[in-house]
């Protein structure tokens, strides 16, 4: 292999990179110094940061080398961490020490954190080195990364379009090559929508399967941590790292990903939960690009056929409830709560006004549509449907346009109802499956003639992130 240190390594995978770091090949200042000047030259179109740590990162970086340097000469390179020198980002919700979290948010103080969150001080533990933090929605909220405090993230697709959310930012980052891969978090598609939009795969494990990078005031445990990446082995090593070894695959993931599973029975549904209350149109664009997984799956050898999933038409009002809830207790004060955008404004006085009582019945509903629908799903070993109703969307227009220039907005226009309903209408297959618990994949599969990607997403059993994994790679075009 040729020298790494010598060519471009945002053509290299993410395995590429830590394989390189690992023999020494490539020193962590090297890749560091890298991923940090792609960030300097290329940022400022697209918004995917919103603070960049340089001298932190190159800090970490000559301790990196250090270590490596020290195991190599004791003959114990065995012992480096998994992902030693790897860089990556965090998003703007997760505390990364001596940085400033805004959480989206104008109207909170941003005061560097006084440590690193369980999320950034596992994987530091795992080698990486954070390079900054990303941009999301406000306290991670919306299907769209914008906000009142930096620039809005943009599709590295096409420059005037939203990367998603609420991981916008990091997909953005990661689909840019700004950053090997990113971990993600997900309480209601945030993993696999900006996938979806920024043509990754992006893997939401099973309710339990990750045991950090969750939200303590998240009460219907809908949040969890997964990887975004450009392929699956790039997924399967991150989540190499996020899996406690005892809980993870004999070998780890990445050790197995390349192995085809099983002829698998496949129900292909567009059934969603919100139809009933916000009736939406499938792009043909969305439907191409379920016509190009199903085909690629059927080439695979997979069975896949119609199902008819029921949902509970009181779906929506219990979801919104508890997906509202923690914000509606957001120490926020009164003085600054005009800062905030009209959605965030909206949803927390209404979570506020709503009762203890009201909220622990849409909990248990919640368990209830969670226990009828996996009843249902059982009948197939996967559900198929795309990860997106339509093309990525253009920014500013979840919130009634008015902001696509160069200036991130001060004033917003819309409603938040409104705001609210284009992004159930945009990702109507997400947040019913973190009610459910469930691990589902995003994976991109087709390209639009206007050059955005799209894709589909498969929504697996307890336990089958190692199997949703198997089947995004073999789903990869193999030049």
């Amino acid at each position: 292999m040729a020298d790494p240190s010598s060519q471009d390594l945002s053509g290299l995978t993410a395995v590429g990179i830590r394989d390189a770091l690992a023999s020494g090949a490539l020193s962590a200042r090297e890749a560091t110094g890298h991923f940090l000047s792609v960030i300097e030259e290329r940022n400022k179109h697209l918004g995917a940061f919103v603070t960049v740590i340089q001298e932190q990162a190159l800090a970490a970086a000559h301790t990196a080398d250090q270590l490596h340097a020290r195991l190599s000469r004791q003959g114990r390179l065995d012992e480096l961490p998994l992902l030693h020198g790897m860089p990556t980002a965090f998003k703007d919700l997760t505390d990364v020490a001596g940085v400033s979290t805004t959480h989206g948010s104008a109207a909170l103080d941003h005061k560097p954190a006084p440590e690193d969150g369980a999320l950034a001080a596992h994987l530091r533990r795992e080698g990486v080195i954070p390079l900054g933090k990303t941009q999301v929605p406000e306290f991670g909220l919306t299907a769209y990364s914008e906000n009142r405090v930096a620039p809005p993230s943009r599709n590295p697709h096409s420059a005037g379009r939203s990367s998603g959310g609420s991981s916008g930012g990091s997909a953005a980052a990661v689909a840019a090559g700004l950053v090997p891969f990113a971990p993600g978090t997900d309480g209601g598609g945030s993993i696999r929508i900006p996938a979806g939009a920024c043509g990754l795969v992006g893997l939401k494990p099973g309710r339990g399967a990750v045991p950090v990078g969750t939200s303590p005031g998240d009460a219907a445990q809908l949040v969890v941590t997964g990887p975004l990446a450009r392929t699956a082995a790039d997924a399967a090593l991150l989540m190499d790292a996020l899996v406690p070894g005892e809980q993870a695959p004999d070998g780890g993931y990445l050790a197995h990903v390349d192995q085809a599973p099983e002829p698998l029975k496949i129900g292909v549904s567009l059934d969603s939960p919100w139809a009933g209350i916000y009736p939406f149109e499938i792009e043909p664009e969305a439907m191409d690009a379920l016509a190009r997984g199903r085909e690629l799956l059927e080439k695979a050898g997979h069975s896949v056929t119609e199902a008819e999933i029921r949902y509970d038409n009181r779906y929506p009002e219990a979801f919104t409830a508890a997906w509202t809830a923690g914000v509606g207790s957001a120490r926020i004060a009164p003085r600054r709560e005009a800062l905030l955008t009209p959605l965030t404004r909206t949803f927390r006085r209404r979570a506020q006004q709503r009762s203890a009582s009201k909220v622990n019945e849409a909990l248990g509903f919640l368990r209830q549509f969670q226990h009828d629908t996996i009843a249902q799903y059982a009948a197939w070993d996967l559900i198929l449907m795309p990860t997106l109703a339509q093309t990525p969307r253009p920014i500013g227009w979840f919130t009634g346009g008015g902001h696509s220039g160069e200036r991130w907005p001060r004033e917003w226009s819309g409603d938040a109802d409104d705001d609210y309903r284009r992004q159930c209408e945009y990702a109507p297959w997400s947040s019913m499956v973190n009610v459910c618990g469930l691990p589902a994949i995003s994976i991109p599969v087709h390209t639009t003639v206007g050059g955005l990607p799209m894709g589909i997403q498969l929504i697996g059993r307890m336990g089958s992130e190692l199997q949703l994994l198997q089947v995004a790679a073999s789903l990869e075009p193999h030049s």
